[in-house]
């Protein structure tokens, strides 16, 4: 349970809290994006504190959480911002 709440539950909260934080998706994403790596090696350097997961196993596994960040923050601007119908002016 603990790897799914860190590679897929923590970055979807971040994007979340990046898109209502930031309100733009471009600032949001990089928060999210920084946040997102971050909060994979705090969380493996605090749940293995034996040591046997390094630098290298964060730099590897960082890639999902941040996709499932950007990728939150991304649908959650879509959403917020909705369809837009430009009108066509007739001649």
């Amino acid at each position: 349970m603990q790897p799914f709440a860190v590679l897929v539950l923590l970055p979807i909260v971040i994007g979340i809290a990046a898109e209502c934080l930031f309100r733009d998706a471009q600032r949001a994403s990089l928060a999210a994006a920084i946040l997102a790596s971050l909060e994979v090696y705090w969380s493996l350097a605090t749940l293995d504190p034996g040591g046997e997961w390094n630098g290298l196993a964060t730099f590897l596994v960082s890639p999902l959480a941040i996709a499932f960040s950007l990728a939150t923050v991304l649908t959650c601007f879509g959403f917020r911002e909705g369809r837009r119908r430009h009108r066509r002016r007739h001649a």
